[in-house]
C-alpha cells in the first residue's frame, strides 16, 4: 500500500491506493484532514496516526507515501508529519516530476501540481484527446491532447466557494452548505442558489468542454472528479467517466514513476518551502 497525499487549499486528502491484479490502481480508504496554514507536524501526526488507526491500516502495510501541494506554507509540516508517522522519506510530485506529459503552456511551473496529477493519469489510462474537470475550491479544466500533450485549460470558481462569495458579497442571501438539487427552477431563494451552483456548474461543464471541443476539431474523453463532483455529475449532459479517485490513482502512478527521482538529497532543491 502506497499513501497518497494531496494537500489541497480546503482539505488535505489522504488515501491508501493498492495495485491490485483485477482492479488495478484502487483506494482501499481515504480521510480528509482540514488544510490550516500554520498548523505543526505534530499536530498533523497526531491526525494522521488517529486516521491510520480509525482505517485499521498497519504503518508496516504502508510501503511508501507520494504527496502532491498547492499550499506550499504546508509542504514541510505535511513532510515531517509522514517522516514521522512512517518513518521514510515521501516523495513529492513537483513539475520536474517524470509524469509522461509534454506541456505546451507558458509556464509549466506554475500549474498546479494537482492538476499535473489528473493529467497524468488520464494521459496514460484513457482515450486522448481527453479533458479533466476537478471540481473542489476551484474548478479546474485540463486539456490532454494525443500524444500527452498538456495544452493547458479554465480555471473557474468552486461551487461551494461561489456559494460562500454570494452570501458575503449580498445583503440577503444567505449562507448555504452544498446539497442535492432536484430541478433547475427553484421555487425559493435557498433552491435558486443551489441550482444555480450546481446545475449551473453542469452547464458551464458541457458548454466549456463543446467549446473544447471545437477548438481542437475532434472529440474528447470527459472525465469528472474531486470533492464537488458528486452534486454535479448526474446533470452533466456530456457523455463523461466520473471517478472521484483519480487523484489518488495518479499520485499511486507518479509514485511509481518517480519513487527513485527525486532521490532524499535533492528534494530541498525542488520545495524551497520545505527549507528552513
Amino acid at each position: 500500500m502506497i499513501l497518497t497525499v494531496d494537500i489541497g487549499n480546503t482539505t488535505v486528502c489522504v488515501c491508501g491506493v493498492e495495485k491490485r491484479e483485477a482492479e488495478g490502481h484502487t483506494a482501499v480508504f481515504c480521510t480528509k484532514l482540514e488544510t490550516v496554514p500554520g498548523k505543526d507536524g505534530a499536530a498533523y501526526k497526531a491526525e494522521l496516526r488517529d486516521a491510520l488507526r480509525k482505517a485499521d491500516v498497519e504503518i508496516g502495510q504502508i510501503e511508501g507515501a507520494v504527496v502532491s501541494s498547492v499550499v506550499p506554507c504546508l509542504n514541510r509540516p505535511i513532510h515531517a508529519c509522514i517522516r514521522a508517522v512512517l518513518g521514510r522519506e515521501p516523495v513529492w510530485i513537483t513539475c520536474q516530476s517524470k509524469t509522461g506529459l509534454k506541456m505546451d503552456v507558458e509556464y509549466p511551473e506554475k500549474v498546479g501540481v494537482d492538476r499535473i496529477v489528473d493529467a497524468a493519469w488520464v494521459a496514460a489510462n484513457c482515450p486522448l484527446p481527453a479533458v479533466t474537470v476537478d471540481l473542489g475550491t476551484a474548478t479546474t479544466f485540463n486539456v490532454i491532447d494525443e500524444g500527452g500533450v498538456f495544452r493547458g485549460g479554465a480555471i473557474a470558481v468552486g461551487m461551494a466557494t461561489g456559494l460562500k462569495a454570494l452570501a458575503a458579497k449580498t445583503a440577503q442571501l444567505p449562507e448555504l452548505r452544498l446539497d442535492t438539487v432536484d430541478s433547475a427552477i427553484g421555487k425559493n431563494t435557498e433552491a435558486c442558489m443551489e441550482s444555480g451552483a450546481v446545475i449551473g456548474a453542469a452547464a458551464m461543464i458541457d458548454g466549456l468542454v463543446a467549446r473544447i471541443e471545437q477548438e481542437l476539431g475532434k472529440p474528447v474523453t470527459l472525465v469528472l472528479t474531486g470533492g464537488m463532483a458528486r452534486y454535479a455529475e448526474p446533470f452533466c449532459t456530456h457523455p463523461h467517466i466520473y471517478d472521484p479517485q483519480l487523484l489518488a490513482k495518479g499520485l499511486m502512478l507518479l509514485y511509481e514513476w518517480n519513487v527513485e527521482r527525486p532521490a532524499p538529497e535533492k528534494i530541498w532543491l525542488l520545495l524551497p518551502a520545505l527549507r528552513a
